[in-house]
């Protein structure tokens, strides 16, 4: 690479770079990796360094934010700091007062935990402990009979009426009704205010081929899997909430529910953040946006790798065609999506047969064989940290930035991600900003920052920005 390529990663804070060379800044005496995030120095005041070794025997001293040494051994322990922070909230929640005995805990200033948090996790300290309680809170109500205003207590809430309000907002349904679940196979769950049906309506018809799933008025139907069994969904969707019935496991249907609906994403603070930056007009119309969850892990990862590179009705056939060879038909018509050993158990060939390139074939079932064998654990992917998921997903061959992203936003739910590379952002970004061309990559980087930490649904958004309005 020129010395000129590897200022232009910096200035990009490109952390695909990172380890590839290191950046050392002669006025402060110090080393970075490419992707830190620290202030960006003059070209005339960088050298650039292959290792660790030659940046210090130039005198110069690692970073304190990127800390390149550690990157370059393999470890990383401000990250595992924080992942076992997190973890102890989890497993305590009623440990952790207030957001400041988090501070205090961390060993880190306040600022610096806040950035930490954000970066790793694409939440809040307060966030982060808020969904601890919660979870902390559903499993007591599964598994114990104690009154709600005990469980309360003992997740950590102070008001049970403050309880009641976080819990009915992000799962839909009062804490009553939750305990009630395991009960009976139908439930109704709440929507927000101004809760933009045609816009969930436009998300759960996409594909109007499908074969896993319908839309009929306002009638949806779609068949996953929970714990290995073909599960039927149905929603019933009306203006102020959502009728459901299941056929297995309604536990576990609540939670695919809660994902189609979004409801556990942070709409309003991303539309005060736009209005803030006065680009209200990027939700106008559709404040209140989510993004609408794929059933399953399995799935989005299967979207992720079929979608690359291939247009959108494209990806959709091959998708079809995957799911007719190795699901299971059903008797209302549907198709259960095969499970990853199924897929696993194809040969290549077969997928070739249905217009599958032998590349994206390869990469279909090797993909499926890590999750079959246990080498991909899918499902812990979406409680661990946002970095700890990008990296293990990014070490899988098939899997880019694009797909990477895409998954951890369609299927995990984290919230600043931005499928770097997509058309329908850049389109979105260039009609929005009212740019002379689409912007590249580094430009798309750049200009999406301002949408921190929300990035996932600004992407969302910029999809739907020059996209029709919905009946």
């Amino acid at each position: 690479m020129s010395d000129q390529r590897m200022y232009d990663r910096v200035l990009a804070s490109d952390a695909s770079y990172n380890g590839r060379f290191f950046l050392g800044v002669l006025t402060t005496g110090i080393y970075c990796l490419p992707g830190c995030t620290a202030r960006k120095p003059k070209r005339e005041n960088v050298r650039f360094f292959p290792t660790c070794e030659a940046a210090r025997a130039a005198g110069l001293r690692p970073c304190k934010k990127c800390y390149p040494d550690d990157f370059a051994e393999g470890a990383d322990p401000v990250l595992e700091s924080i992942e076992a922070l997190v973890a102890e909230i989890r497993r305590a929640p009623d440990a952790f007062r207030d957001t400041k005995s988090i501070l205090q805990r961390s060993g880190f200033g306040s600022s610096r935990v806040f950035e930490l948090f954000r970066l790793h996790y694409h939440q809040t300290p307060a966030d982060v402990l808020l969904r601890a309680r919660l979870e902390h809170a559903q499993s007591a109500f599964l598994t114990s009979k104690a009154p709600i205003n005990e469980v309360a207590m003992a997740a950590g809430f102070e008001s049970v009426s403050v309880f009641h309000e976080h819990f009915r907002r992000l799962m839909g349904l009062t804490p009553g009704d939750y305990r009630k679940l395991p009960q009976s196979n139908a439930f109704t769950v709440h929507l927000p205010k101004s809760y933009p049906l045609p816009y969930l309506r436009r998300a759960l018809s996409r594909d109007i081929h499908s074969v896993t799933e319908r839309l009929d008025g306002n009638q949806y139907t779609c068949v996953t899997r929970i714990d290995g069994k073909p599960t039927i969904i149905t929603l019933r969707l009306n203006e102020d909430a959502v009728d459901v019935t299941t056929t297995h496991d309604s536990v576990a249907s609540h939670r695919v529910v809660v994902g189609l609906l979004g409801l556990n994403q942070d709409a309003e603070g991303f539309g005060r953040l736009v209005r803030k930056l006065g680009l209200a007009r990027l939700i106008r119309g559709r404040d209140g946006l989510r993004i609408s969850q794929t059933h399953s892990v399995f799935e989005g990862l299967l979207w992720s790798i079929i979608g690359q590179q291939i247009n959108f009705p494209f990806a959709c056939q091959l998708r079809r065609r995957l799911i007719e060879l190795a699901g299971t038909s059903l008797a209302n018509g549907l198709i259960a999506p095969p499970t990853p050993a199924e897929v696993a158990a194809l040969n290549p060939a077969d997928l070739v047969a249905l217009k599958f390139s032998r590349q994206k074939a390869a990469y279909v079932i090797d993909t499926a064989k890590l999750v079959a064998e246990g080498r991909l654990a899918l499902d812990t992917l979406a409680t661990s940290s946002a970095t700890r998921a990008e990296r293990t997903l990014l070490g899988i061959r098939g899997l880019g930035p694009w797909s990477v992203n895409y998954l951890m936003m369609r299927a995990l739910g984290f919230a600043d991600c931005v499928p770097y590379g997509d058309t329908g952002v850049t389109s979105g970004l260039q009609s929005l900003l009212k740019l002379e061309q689409r912007p590249d990559i580094d430009a798309t980087r750049r200009l999406m920052a301002v949408f921190a930490p929300y990035r996932s649904l600004a992407t969302a958004h910029l999809w739907q920005f020059n996209q029709p309005t919905p009946a």
